[in-house]
Formats: C-alpha cells, sequence, structure tokens
C-alpha cells in the first residue's frame, strides 16, 4: 500500500491506497487461457514478466508464435482480467514470441500424453452413418456443442477427407491452422478445437488421393496435432465402410461409435451395414442417433413427420444398443448451419434440446461428470 492524503477519493482505511499485489496480479492471470491451448496462461509459463508501477501494471506474454492470429483476443482478456483488482487503472501488455526452448518445453508438456495412447483421459467417439446425406457432420458438431455447453473439454476432428464440411459448419472456412515447429495447433470455435483436412486446400480444391493416404493424414492428425487432453474428440467419419472407418478401427481401438440414421427405410437399412463393421472390427457401438426425425414448423411448432417414422428405433433395436436421441429437423438448423454456428447453441430451438438431451445421454453412457 501507498500512503495519499486522506482527502482522497481512493483512500482507503487509514489514508494508503490499495495497490496490487504480484501475487494478485498472477492469479487474476491465471484466469485466462491461451484460446488455442485452452489452458492458463500461467499454467503454461507465458507469463514472462510482470512489473506494478502504482496503478499501472505492464505484462510481458510469451506467444508460441509471433504472429498468432490470436493475440490480441489475449490482451483483451488479460486487460479485463488485470483492470478488475483493486488499485489497477491502466494495463500495459506486451506480447513477445517464445524462446525456442520454451515451446519445446511446453509442447513437450502439452503432448505428454498423446490423445490415442491408451491410458489418455479423452473419450473419442466417431460419429459414422452408411450414407451420405443424413446429417452426421451436423450431428458431430451440434454433439460437440452441446457437450461443450455442458462444460466439457471437446475437439472435433474431420475425418472425411474428401467431402470435408466440418469448417464451414463452424465458421473457420478458409482459416489456416498455426504450425509452430511441425506442431500444428487446432482452429479455435465456439469453444472447441477443430481440425479438418478443409483448413489446408484452397476453396473447393478437390483432394485426390489413394485410400493409403488416408491412413497416414490420419496419423499425422492423432501425432502431430497439439490436442492437449480434452474430455471427448468427435471424429467425423466418411459415410459408408470404406478406408478411414478401417483406419480408425486400427488406430484408434478405444474408440465407440455414434450411428447416424434418418427415419427413411432405405437410410435405416444403410445405416445397419456401417453399425456391423463396428461389431467386426471389435469397436463399442455407443448407439443410434435419428437425425431429421421430424420438420418442426417455424410459424405453429407442428411437428411433421416427412421422412417417415421409427427408423431410428428399428435400427437400434436390430443391433442391441440405444437409441441415444431423436434430432428434429428446424429452419434454426439451416440458417445457423449457413453462419457457420452450431444449432446447439441457439437458445430456444427444439433443436437445441434436443442435442443437450443427447449430449447427456452420451456422457451418461460413457460414465463421464463434469469436472
Amino acid at each position: 500500500m501507498t500512503p495519499v492524503p486522506p482527502s482522497c477519493p481512493k483512500a482507503g482505511e487509514g489514508g494508503w491506497l490499495d495497490l496490487a499485489t504480484q501475487e494478485e496480479v498472477l492469479k487474476a492471470l491465471s484466469t485466462v487461457q491461451d484460446p488455442e491451448l485452452k489452458r492458463s496462461l500461467t499454467e503454461l509459463r507465458m507469463v514472462e514478466k510482470v512489473e506494478i508501477q502504482g496503478s499501472r501494471v505492464k505484462v510481458v506474454i510469451a506467444l508460441t508464435t509471433r504472429g498468432c492470429p490470436l493475440q490480441d483476443h489475449i490482451a483483451a482478456e488479460v486487460r479485463e482480467a488485470l483492470l478488475r483488482l483493486p488499485g489497477v487503472e491502466d494495463v500495459d501488455v506486451q506480447m513477445v514470441e517464445m524462446s525456442k526452448e520454451k515451446r519445446d518445453e511446453l509442447f513437450g508438456q502439452t503432448l505428454s500424453a498423446p490423445i490415442a495412447a491408451p491410458d489418455s483421459p479423452t473419450r473419442i467417439i466417431g460419429i459414422a452413418s452408411g450414407k451420405g446425406g443424413v446429417g452426421k457432420s451436423t450431428v458431430t458438431v451440434n454433439l460437440g456443442a452441446a457437450l461443450h455447453r455442458m462444460g466439457f473439454d471437446v475437439a472435433i476432428l474431420d475425418c472425411d477427407i474428401y467431402g470435408f464440411s466440418i469448417p464451414r459448419m463452424m465458421g473457420v472456412e478458409g482459416r489456416r491452422p498455426v504450425v509452430v515447429d511441425g506442431k500444428i495447433i487446432p482452429i479455435p470455435a465456439h469453444g472447441m478445437k477443430v481440425i479438418s483436412m478443409g483448413n489446408f486446400v484452397d476453396d473447393n480444391t478437390p483432394v485426390v488421393w489413394r485410400g493409403p493416404m488416408l491412413g497416414k493424414i490420419l496419423r499425422q492428425f492423432l501425432s502431430d496435432v497439439v490436442w492437449g487432453q480434452p474430455d471427448f474428440l468427435l471424429l467425423d467419419l466418411p459415410p459408408g465402410t470404406g478406408d478411414m472407418a478401417l483406419d480408425v478401427a486400427q488406430l484408434l481401438p478405444k474408440a465407440a461409435l455414434i450411428v447416424v440414421t434418418t427415419p427413411q427405410v432405405v437410410a435405416s437399412n444403410v445405416a445397419v451395414r456401417a453399425a456391423q463393421m463396428a461389431f467386426k472390427t471389435n469397436q463399442r457401438l455407443l448407439g443410434v442417433v435419428e437425425n431429421m426425425s421430424a420438420f418442426v414448423c417455424p410459424c405453429c411448432g407442428e411437428a411433421t413427420p416427412i421422412f417417415g417414422e421409427g427408423g431410428g428405433r428399428e435400427v437400434a433395436e436390430q443391433l442391441g444398443v440405444p437409441l441415444l436421441g431423436s434430432i428434429p429437423l428446424t429452419m434454426e438448423a439451416r440458417t445457423h448451419g449457413d453462419k457457420g454456428i452450431p444449432v446447439a447453441l441457439a437458445d430456444g430451438s427444439p433443436a437445441q434440446a434436443a442435442y443437450l438431451a443427447l449430449a447427456e445421454r452420451v456422457a451418461a453412457e460413457l460414465g463421464v461428470t463434469v469436472g
């Protein structure tokens, strides 16, 4: 504390001015997370220096790369956190590049438990379908958003190398991941981490690869991406039972599968084939999600089963697994998807309620609780 005249309006008891301490500043900075690594600045040892000069605090933050696209976001959160401290009126945030030695130590610490390792705490769920067009990617991003809303740390890996759609649905289309010393930093989106082949190619450029390349890119996405230890890693799998599904079964044997279908008979019949593959590869089939179960009128709220009824339940019963949820088709699903916002974040939408119920059921099936 610093002595000031008792008449000073900022003086505390006894005419002393309360100033922030080093300990208080570091405690405040511990509430600020790196938006890409999802850990606090203090835990990541990114706080290089703290200087307190009266009511002014100067902080030096070491970034993993000088050109970090989110440095303005980090600086704003640092200022906001420190300005809440008593006695702090001005905050100066300076950004520097982290040394290679410290960066190597950081990434070694962050990757200490590879996400695919048998002892990794991350629950890996593949979202599969027998055919395209049933909304598998939509279910993936919205299940992720609902799990995140429940308080879980969620990552999404787009395994649909040829037909990627996750970047558009998550609002990160056209963004390139930051690569530091050969390590790929996943793209932050709506509080989650995202990686897709779509973020490595130019707009509408087709990926022309033979099957063996799929396994190689999946290995790279698992080993070279700084995932950390999220609670959930959701895999948006390509439709059918091709090479990528086999690679996932081989590289991620602990992954559970969710099969997405629609109520339509032709879709549900094909979904059974995708599910049978999980049994043959000894993967756990978590259950079935029936998407587009009914169209909900935006005017009157009436639900109309335009694709039929009961297909999802029939598939679940045939496979001997639970029907995890039925997701209605709503206008918000289309409008939010076009804007790159998961409809699970649309307050008041029937689709949001359905996805939150689905997330709760999935967490319960896996025995996972927040915290």
